[in-house]
């Protein structure tokens, strides 16, 4: 990085800041009297010649203010606290043949570090990776891992955001959990905020003119992208993917909420992000990929350059989740006023938006456009994840929410659509354990206002029963995955149906092709029930019969040599097949190829 605290291989460190709000700008190392650093336009720089890795520094502002350095690569005392020098290339990588996967070929795997292992570090997850491994996923998504307040958080609500949290165990313990993945043949994705930081330790704005007050988002002012100053703040973010593209060998960053990102100017943020993510990339000579979250349904995100897009690699696939599990639930709170038909799952398999134009009740407008001639390989899907989990006061996993049977019904289609699936930590064997919302804010009156802002932003969703602070440790507790429940019968089973429905995909190129034009859905209001039919070039066909009812379907039979089958056992009799209600049952069909 050009900025920040920089070891020289000929020994000392170069310091940089871009600060042009600041008078004045000196360093401390190790707590010593304070080096001033010499401006030059916007930006202060010293060269220290007796500092070395290792050693703890802090920023003066203005002969008064100590802070972190925003461009900080390590807080081993949280975020108030010094920051550390880091040598970038002091670790021994084992990757140089990595060279990533393509992206179609991802299947996420969604992750919390501070609960998925009771270590709740990056080395208690590489100790999982041969867990992972067997499942059948290829990717591994961190949740965020920039510092964050306290030990207990999401990650939403980083602040040093070039710094690895010291909890998990800070950038030796990523750098070592990427390289593990990567031996074991795992991509590594990296969930990133760009829209807002997070309201404790946050110190960016007595360096530059970070945030605007001329768009508001729903965690505070917006970053400054498009204003006087901007230049830098851009910088600033996309320097940031760099970083982790380049020093930590990260293979797709996730970037959270870009419904957030507010600019106007005549080349958007994300696409400038974009290019130079690529360019580099490709420098390095690695397949990486930027992936958003978004909920404004705008094709431009996905759509090429040409077409006046983004050209982003791929978009989370919210809709899908909303259609099934309204079907299956009948929940209607919230957003999920809006779902409930099985018309509204054939279109978000067959097309990607289900409002793509039309009419949204929830919202009062008309919201969306269309994304029927996206390939499917644009879109991630999934039936859970971090938020749709927590959408309840609860933290209830789908599994607890529906029948087994019905549960079965949606991984298969899940892992029957075209899209890129993701799966959730521990959905793969039906964790009973919740995942709650969680922090662990110093300031008390933060922690108060978190607490109640919390339960009044999801009273719609709370259903019956007790609120969870998210500052209770128990809170944090209780979302641990239960490892216990692993090879317990019926868990161990659901863990298996996974497997083999992943190896499935990954055998047959009509599962594994995300090709929506060789994709067919039917759907039956009245009977309730869906049918999904999958081809490839090759000639293999699958065929995916779903019953929402709660009595027998009758479907024909279909044609040709049926290589295998799973779900629930159907009844067949004079070419008609008998689907119990709430089931599903998936049949292939030859040419079988050979597996990827």
């Amino acid at each position: 990085m050009k900025y920040g605290a920089t070891p020289l291989a000929t020994g000392g460190v170069q310091f940089r800041v871009w600060a042009p709000l600041v008078s004045t700008l000196a360093v401390r190392v190790n707590g010593s009297a304070p080096l001033s650093l010499e401006r030059a336009g916007e930006d202060f720089q010293l060269f220290a010649p007796d500092a070395r890795p290792g050693d703890s520094y802090a920023l003066l502002l203005n002969e008064a203010q100590e802070r972190p350095d925003p461009w900080s690569r390590s807080q081993p005392v949280g975020v108030h606290g010094h920051s550390e020098i880091v040598a970038p290339g002091s670790f021994a990588w084992t990757d140089s043949n990595w060279t990533g996967i393509p992206l179609r070929e991802y299947i996420f795997y969604e992750l919390h570090v501070g609960v998925f292992t009771p270590e709740g570090t990056f080395d208690g997850v590489a100790s999982k990776l041969a867990y992972l491994k067997a499942l059948g996923v290829t990717a591994i998504e961190l949740m965020p891992v920039a510092q964050f307040p306290g030990a207990r958080n999401w990650g939403y609500d980083g602040v040093d955001l070039f710094a690895p949290h010291s909890a998990y165990g800070g950038p030796a313990g990523l750098k070592r959990l990427v390289d593990a993945a990567h031996a074991a043949g795992l991509a590594v994705v990296l969930d990133v905020v760009y829209n807002h930081l997070g309201p404790e330790g946050n110190y960016l704005a007595e360096f530059a003119p970070f945030f605007t007050g001329r768009y508001r988002t729903p965690w505070g002012s917006a970053i400054n992208f498009d204003g006087p100053g901007s230049d830098g703040v851009r910088r600033f973010f996309i320097d940031n993917a760099l970083y982790w593209l380049t020093e930590y060998h990260i293979d797709a960053l996730r970037m959270d909420a870009i419904h957030g990102i507010f600019d106007f100017s005549a080349h958007h943020f994300l696409a400038e992000l974009r290019d130079c993510f690529h360019d580099q990339a490709r420098r390095l000579g690695r397949d990486a990929f930027l992936i958003a979250e978004s909920d404004l349904n705008d094709v431009r995100v996905i759509q090429p350059r040409q077409k006046g897009g983004h050209a982003l690699d791929a978009q989370w696939h919210d809709e899908f989740h909303h259609s099934i599990i309204s079907a299956l639930t009948g929940a209607k709170r919230g957003f999920l006023a809006d779902f409930g038909t099985l018309a509204q799952i054939q279109k978000a398999i067959a097309e990607g938006f289900v409002y793509d134009g039309n009419y949204s009740p929830y919202r009062q407008r008309h919201f969306g456009s269309s994304s029927r001639d996206q390939p499917a390989e644009r879109f991630v899907a999934f039936i859970q994840n971090h938020d749709q989990i927590a959408n309840t006061a609860q933290g209830d996993r789908l599994s607890q929410l529906i029948s087994r049977d019905q549960y079965r019904m949606a991984v298969l289609l899940l892992l029957c659509s075209p899209f890129l699936p993701l799966i959730f930590m521990g959905e793969e064997f039906a964790d009973s354990a919740p995942f709650l919302y969680f922090t662990s804010h110093g300031d008390a009156s933060l922690a108060f206002a978190v607490s109640e802002g919390r339960r009044r932003e999801f009273a719609d969703f709370a259903g019956a029963g007790e609120f969870h602070d998210p500052q209770s440790p128990e809170t944090f507790e209780r979302s641990k995955i239960t490892w216990s429940l692993v090879d317990q019968p019926d868990h161990r089973e659901m863990r298996a149906f996974y497997r083999d429905l992943i190896a499935l995909r990954r055998q047959w190129p009509c599962l594994g092709n995300c090709r929506k034009d060789l994709t067919q859905v039917c759907v039956d209001e009245d009977g309730r029930w869906v049918r999904l039919e999958r081809g490839d070039p090759s000639g293999s066909r699958a065929v995916l019969f779903c019953n929402f009812s709660d009595r027998p379907a009758e479907f024909p039979a279909p044609d040709g040599e049926c290589a295998c089958w799973t779900g629930i056992p159907p009844l067949e009799a004079n070419g008609t097949l008998t689907i119990q209600g709430q089931s599903a049952v998936l049949y292939l069909f030859t040419p079988r190829p050979d597996a990827r």
